[in-house]
């Protein structure tokens, strides 16, 4: 059976309760506010120059957004599925994340194709996994060993054939 605890005794339990006890007190009290707690005029949205993906819990875009890495290519196409189900699922959040790592190759083959080999070792943070996680680092390569020793091994077997 698990002790309760007294909420009493812990340190700052209720700290806010008191109106006169909390500092954001006047800031969180919007009843005196004339406009419903908006006192001033919204700013102007940031126009969009790229195709800009939204919520579908939300009306309209955000204030303000990034424009630096528009959807495009595969992964572009998989985030605009992803944004048409709600943030609540996990089809949303496990398409997005696939779509990631799809970006990370199309941007790879991208390099390529401008003539520009990827430092991936580099941007993969492999000397700080080294000096800060020796063990994952460790890890890691063994997998990565496992895996290109088996893909040789098979290659192998079926060149034999």
């Amino acid at each position: 059976m698990t002790k309760r605890i007294d909420p009493k005794q812990v340190p700052g339990w209720g700290i806010d309760a008191d109106p006169a006890n909390n500092p954001t007190y006047p800031m969180r009290d919007i009843t005196r506010d004339d406009k419903g707690g908006m006192n001033w005029a919204r700013p102007p949205l940031q126009p969009p120059g790229v195709e800009v993906l939204c919520s579908t819990e939300h009306q309209r875009r955000t204030a303000v957004f990034g424009t630096s890495a528009p959807p495009s290519g595969l992964s572009g196409m998989l985030r605009r599925v992803a944004f048409t189900r709600s943030e609540g699922r996990w089809s949303h959040w496990l398409i997005l994340l696939f779509a990631d790592r799809i970006n990370v190759v199309e941007g790879v083959l991208e390099d390529l194709g401008k003539g520009r080999v990827p430092n991936i070792p580099v941007e993969m943070g492999l000397k700080s996994e080294l000096r800060h996680n020796p063990q994952g680092f460790m890890r890691k390569v063994a997998v990565v060993s496992g895996v290109i020793t088996l893909a040789m091994l098979l290659r192998a077997r079926s060149r034999a054939r």
